[in-house]
């Protein structure tokens, strides 16, 4: 899987959700392409700039955007970033901005460099996806695994870095998570309300 996967999958997420609905007043900035991955630290590739910096880039974005936007919408693509999402969000409306995130998730969806994520980047890029190297991975529930996570990150869970198995993997099945996907963004942004 390429080093961006999160981002990439962010972007068509958020760009889908904007066609979705429809109004010239929906405007998609450029993705931050990079977050909070210090989980992933023991394995090679991983560039992480740390939730405490990814928090004040975000508030520090919402509060610029809000100078001419009615409404910002964050949409994350990495677990990792969680921490940051939330916090941003929360000083943002504290200082009585209307801000909002949503995920990149579905319920199909396994962790890590498991089936889902191998099957949407199959569909978004299929020429970045090595599928001849994919093993599975970690498959317990990701509830069992976020304790040992969260302490001594990725590497303590899975030796390969994957959680879940990308065995069966494909881009059908990838375009049907990203439209989960678009679907949860596009009906969250729609109950904030007109901007």
């Amino acid at each position: 899987m390429p080093l961006d996967t999160d981002t990439a999958v962010a972007a068509e997420v958020a760009d889908r959700a904007a066609r979705a609905l429809s109004t010239a007043h929906v405007v998609v900035a450029p993705a931050i392409p990079y977050g909070s991955s210090g989980e992933h630290q023991a394995f090679p590739g991983t560039m992480s700039i740390g939730t405490p910096v990814l928090t004040s880039v975000l508030v520090e974005l919402g509060r610029s955007l809000r100078t001419w936007a009615a409404a910002v919408v964050f949409v994350n693509g990495h677990g990792g970033n969680l921490d940051a999402v939330t916090g941003a969000v929360e000083v943002l409306r504290a200082e009585g901005q209307t801000v909002a995130w949503f995920p990149c998730a579905s319920a199909d969806a396994d962790p890590h460099a498991g089936w889902a994520e191998t099957s949407v980047m199959l569909r978004l890029r299929p020429q970045d996806v090595r599928s001849e190297r994919a093993r599975p991975g970690n498959c317990a529930p990701l509830h069992m695994l976020l304790p040992a996570l969260r302490e001594q990150g990725l590497r303590a869970v899975t030796a390969n870095g994957v959680l879940g198995d990308p065995s069966g993997a494909d881009a059908d099945a990838g375009e049907a998570l990203v439209v989960d996907m678009v679907a949860t963004v596009a009906n969250g942004v729609r109950r904030l309300g007109p901007p």
